[in-house]
């Protein structure tokens, strides 16, 4: 049954722990950020045009751009699942999501979109079939994804990975506040990526003990979102942006930040995504510390923060 219209919402992700040590077969745990908001809406035209409207591009479907090769794939897919070639509509994006910043943009999208033509074509759907069709999108934007960034976007709880395997969902019963800020530095993934295989060729004893630190510690930190022991996450944090820094993956802008952080107040700090640029993490106690701390972190050079507080005793009901 057609609606006149159809809404799917997603959000942000960040990596909360391990970074480049997944890339070696050690876990990391992804965390979605339900706070940082993407929604699709789906409006009924009486024309048989198909629009989109987003910060990107605004025209007919079948004009979007190269770099939006990935959308207008999925979008095609679904046009054909629903036998909607004549049906018009318009589609508006809205984000709060950055791009390039390891925030699961892309994956976001695909995920909202997806919700929003099962909306309007009023059909259910599983989660199986909301990850499998998301692939569509990752695979053009990302050639090779983990499946982490979909899954996480679209999911209340943390996320275990680990190479190779299916993710993991987490329960999370520590409490507190996170503080992401961006450096205004785009990223240097490949780059970074780079810098660890050099020092696993020039040093390897000290590189593969750096890896497997950043491992353990995202072993304690699934500890700590379960015993909810915030303080202990903080240190945990902290002690993994020392393994990073040592990897050669962190940058000046975000030493900074975190230097900030830790002079007002946080728990623990650290980089979040490939590193060398991009975004830092920041634990802190509460609402009120967080608000603070996201002044002083824009007056330190960060060009956006956003809060997402931690919900301790979330359950994911494996929901799409």
């Amino acid at each position: 049954m057609l609606k006149t219209t159809g809404i799917g919402t997603s959000h942000a992700k960040i990596i909360l722990i391990g970074e480049h040590s997944v890339v070696y077969g050690q876990p990391a745990i992804a965390l979605p950020l339900p706070e940082v908001k993407l929604t699709v809406t789906i409006t009924k035209l009486d024309s048989e045009q198909q629009l989109l409207d987003s910060r990107y591009f605004s025209g007919s479907i079948t004009e979007a751009p190269e770099n939006m090769l990935g959308i207008k794939t999925l979008i095609l897919a679904l046009i054909n699942q629903f036998d909607g070639q004549s049906d018009g509509w318009k589609m508006n994006i809205t984000s709060m999501l950055p791009a390039e910043r390891g925030m699961g943009s892309s994956a976001a999208s695909a995920i909202a979109i997806i919700r929003a033509f099962f909306d309007y074509y009023d059909r259910q759907l599983s989660r199986e079939t909301l990850l499998k069709l998301a692939d569509i999108e990752e695979k053009i934007t990302h050639r090779s994804p983990s499946g982490l960034d979909a899954a996480t976007t679209s999911a209340i709880n943390p996320i275990w990975f680990v190479k190779g395997h299916a993710g993991q969902h987490l329960a999370m019963n520590v409490t507190g506040t996170l503080v992401i800020a961006d450096s205004g530095v785009k990223g240097q993934t490949g780059d970074a990526i780079k810098a660890v295989k050099e020092q696993l060729l020039s040093n390897k004893e000290a590189t593969v003990g750096q890896i497997e630190t950043l491992g353990n510690l995202a072993k304690e930190t699934k500890t700590c979102l379960q015993n909810g022991n915030s303080n202990n996450l903080g240190i945990i944090l902290s002690r993994a942006q020392t393994q990073l820094k040592l990897l050669n993956v962190s940058h000046p802008s975000v030493d900074n930040l975190i230097q900030v952080a830790m002079d007002n107040q946080a728990l623990g700090a650290k980089l979040t995504g490939g590193g060398r640029g991009g975004c830092i993490i920041a634990l802190v106690k509460d609402a009120a510390t967080a608000q603070s701390l996201s002044v002083k972190l824009i007056d330190a050079g960060a060009t956006a923060t956003w809060i997402q507080p931690l919900q301790g005793g979330n359950n994911d009901t494996n929901v799409c």
